[in-house]
């Protein structure tokens, strides 16, 4: 498990059961940046998602915090089915308000080390094919299209890949 990381008064660690509601509200905030037409409501419970993804034994969820405010954040874990050295980044969401700071390349890279200390050699994820921002990140990153998955016509999401070993 990550041990905490401090850069300043930026910490990354993981996130406790008792913020659970405020990670739900971090995430809204962030989603709501690229859907223009508003959230979508699908029916998740989004509290219940997080409060589930927390409690996760085969799972992490870590959070950025910088001033006692929870400012990023990142829900990850081997998805059911895949090999073992296979980790999904399932969230990946910064505060807009701290856009453009570097916390999400501090807590990518977090997000990194500890997938190579769990021996994980694939990350996968999908993006909003409208989250051109999340797009640019990733692959500033080193993220590439998943040739495994490539996106079929229609598809709301994108597939990507990142080799965790840097290769």
């Amino acid at each position: 498990m990550i041990n905490d990381r401090a850069a300043g008064t930026r910490v990354i660690r993981t996130v406790l059961p008792a913020e659970a509601e405020t990670v739900t509200a971090l995430h809204a905030r962030a989603r709501a940046t690229y859907y223009p037409e508003g959230l979508p409501q699908d029916g998740t419970d989004w509290l219940a998602a997080w409060r589930s993804a927390i409690a996760r034994p085969d799972g992490h969820v870590l959070c950025v915090v910088e001033d006692g405010r929870l400012i990023g954040l990142a829900s990850f874990r081997t998805p059911q089915g895949a090999p073992a050295d296979t980790v999904k980044l399932f969230q990946f969401h910064v505060d807009p308000e701290h856009w453009g700071r570097g916390v999400g390349t501090a807590l990518h890279t977090a997000c990194a080390e500890e997938w190579q200390a769990d021996g994980k050699l694939t990350a996968v994820l999908d993006v909003h094919v409208d989250n051109r921002r999340a797009q640019a990140f990733y692959a500033r990153q080193g993220w590439v299209p998943d040739p495994e998955n490539p996106a079929a016509e229609g598809d709301h999401h994108l597939n990507l890949r990142f080799s965790v070993a840097g290769e």
